[in-house]
């Protein structure tokens, strides 16, 4: 935390989580980089995710649209959307220099939805932009430690 691009990368991943928990998903989609990438691999050690079966594979335009089913109010996972509550700990830098930081962390989101409550944990990978006036989101793999198994409608985004 002494490397002030570094502390600057682990406070943008705090303000997102933030952002996500209250469901500002517009302001939240404002942290992305032109061109940044989502994606929520099924394959726990794949790094071609173009070429990967994944839950998520979001670039630009489809995570806008994804923010447009969640707060449209016609889709299932905007029916009665889940609340949640993310923690992101164990911040390991593995890569720092003026243009770009990456970040591996732990995140558990506990989630309440129509009377229960689900706790999901992951990897997370996010390479942040630093050559900017701000930091920005160039990409976020979120890697679920149960990710081969069956999986529900979220509701909500990791």
């Amino acid at each position: 935390m002494a490397d002030p691009r570094i502390a600057s990368a682990i406070e943008l991943v705090w303000r997102e989580a933030h952002l996500l928990d209250h469901k500002r998903y517009e302001d939240w989609d404002r942290l992305w980089a032109p061109g940044g990438l989502y994606v929520i691999p099924i394959e726990q050690d794949t790094e071609d995710f173009a070429s990967a079966l994944n839950m998520v594979y979001d670039d630009d335009r489809m995570r806008r649209m994804r923010i447009e089913r969640l707060t449209s109010g016609y889709s299932i996972s905007a029916t009665a959307a889940a609340r949640t509550v993310r923690t992101l700990s164990r911040f390991v830098v593995e890569h720092c220099d003026d243009k770009s930081a990456e970040l591996c962390s732990a995140q558990v989101v506990v989630s309440h939805r129509r009377e229960e409550t689900f706790v999901l944990a992951a990897d997370v990978t996010h390479r942040i932009r630093l050559d900017g006036p701000e930091p920005l989101i160039q990409e976020k793999v979120v890697r679920l430690i149960n990710s081969t198994d069956a999986v529900n409608s979220f509701g909500f985004l990791l």
